[in-house]
């Protein structure tokens, strides 16, 4: 394959399953609190999955550094196929929130074999065939794909669910089931040798994995300062992602008008692809990818406790679309700063600790926030979450005075040809520490 092959084998994996995915995300807090959930057992369920997310990541690492990114993926389609149907089966038959929240955990396994494999598989395979440009333009077309594939799947799950609010969940299914035969035919290891992987080597890889990830990964201050931001930025975002649907259509006055939560899921969309196309023209400028990250967060940070101070409809949608927009800028320079100092071997496993932390976050996000939201109003959750997010940028800006090659964008002007300048560094274990850097002038369901 060229890279120009794999890149678009890469946006059209990622969109059909963001396509899939999305189907849902419009109605799913609706479908909870029509299955007899209130709303802080919609966000204990929504929990199971972050707990699913944070305790399947490190298995599932294993799984994409031993057996291959292409197989992992495929798991992640039929876990997923299966506790799709299982969950819209649990919730239609009165099983409660410990049955869902059961099922939700099982749905973060599905998830936890695709988060870092698909990306990892993307490096690897750019890297194999000496791919010349700045991965930040990949990552920034692959959410533009993936954003579009969001907008026509939520307004297209919102239109199905004024039907019934289990249809979305079964053209779900299918449409796993059909990017299944797609990844099955298209999708191959490149850059990367796979190797058996036994049952009774399961935990040694871990134990091998888990110190790979903290040498890499924690022990890297310029990733830990990422993680951390994430955990507090992306922690929130779980929640305020399901809290808007039924808060949205509240402060409207139309609670049962399901198509208008369609309609706001495509604008969040929208959103998020303008700020994909905002990085991708940044890009082609030489700069630090820490001042957009720094910007980005300040934004999103104000919009979200707007959100919770106002009471206006018409207000409180468009501050959300702002502070989506800002997560469309953030997350493929985000990508591109954390695969500037993977190695190869240990990608998909740092990605998938880096996720770990997302879903700590999100785990005790959901459970206080989903808990002030039943106690006093989910418009407080918005203005505390908002405020705790906020936290993140004295780290962006100890991230930034760290400096490194990493923090910088290479605009079309500086290209000079190395595989460093071309935003696949060639990595070493030394590579990785952060003494060792040269100096320059430097996004659950």
């Amino acid at each position: 394959m060229t890279s120009q092959q794999v890149i678009r084998s890469y946006l059209s994996i990622a969109g059909l399953y963001t396509f899939a995915a999305s189907i849902i995300w419009g109605v799913n807090t609706l479908f909870l609190l029509d299955a007899g959930l209130s709303i802080e057992q919609v966000f204990i369920a929504n929990t199971g999955y972050t707990i699913g997310t944070l305790f399947f990541e490190i298995p599932t690492g294993v799984v994409a550094d031993t057996t291959g990114r292409r197989m992992s993926f495929l798991l992640s389609l039929v876990t997923l196929f299966i506790t799709t149907l299982a969950y819209v089966y649990v919730g239609e038959n009165g099983g409660g929130v410990v049955l869902v929240t059961f099922i939700s955990i099982f749905l973060g396994l599905g998830f936890t074999f695709y988060s870092g494999a698909v990306e990892a598989w993307l490096v690897d395979a750019l890297d194999a065939t000496g791919y010349e440009g700045e991965l930040d333009r990949v990552f920034a077309r692959g959410s533009m794909v993936t954003g579009a594939a969001m907008l026509v799947g939520s307004v297209g799950g919102g239109i199905i669910g004024t039907i019934d609010l289990v249809f979305p969940y079964v053209v779900r299914a299918g449409l796993l089931a059909i990017l299944f035969i797609i990844a099955y035919a298209n999708m191959h290891d490149l850059g990367y040798e796979s190797k058996p992987l036994k049952l009774n080597r399961i935990p040694a890889e871990m134990r091998q994995l888990a110190g790979a990830s903290i040498r890499f990964g924690w022990q890297e201050s310029h990733i830990r300062l990422l993680m951390l931001v994430s955990f507090l930025q992306a922690g929130f975002m779980m929640w305020a992602f399901y809290a808007w649907q039924p808060y949205f259509l509240d402060l409207l006055g139309e609670p049962d008008a399901i198509w208008i939560a369609g309609i706001i899921t495509a604008l969040l969309s929208i959103a998020t692809i303008i700020g994909n196309a905002f990085t991708e023209w940044e890009t082609h400028r030489s700069g630090r990818r820490t001042n957009l990250m720094i910007g980005s967060l300040a934004v999103f940070g104000i919009c979200m406790m707007g959100v919770g101070l106002t009471n206006s409809f018409w207000i409180a949608v468009p501050l959300f679309l702002i502070a989506m927009g800002t997560t469309g800028v953030t997350m493929p320079i985000r990508q591109s700063y954390i695969h500037h100092l993977i190695p190869s071997e240990q990608r998909a496993t740092v990605l998938s600790v880096d996720s770990m932390f997302s879903s700590g976050g999100g785990i005790i996000s959901q459970l206080s926030l989903g808990r002030l939201a039943q106690q006093v109003g989910i418009a407080e959750g918005y203005i505390v979450g908002g405020g705790v997010s906020l936290l993140g940028l004295p780290l962006l800006f100890m991230l930034r005075n760290l400096g490194g090659e990493a923090d910088i964008i290479i605009g079309d002007a500086g290209h000079s040809g190395g595989q460093a300048a071309h935003g696949i560094p060639e990595i070493s274990q030394v590579d990785c520490n952060p003494h060792h850097i040269p100096e320059s002038a430097t996004a659950s369901d």
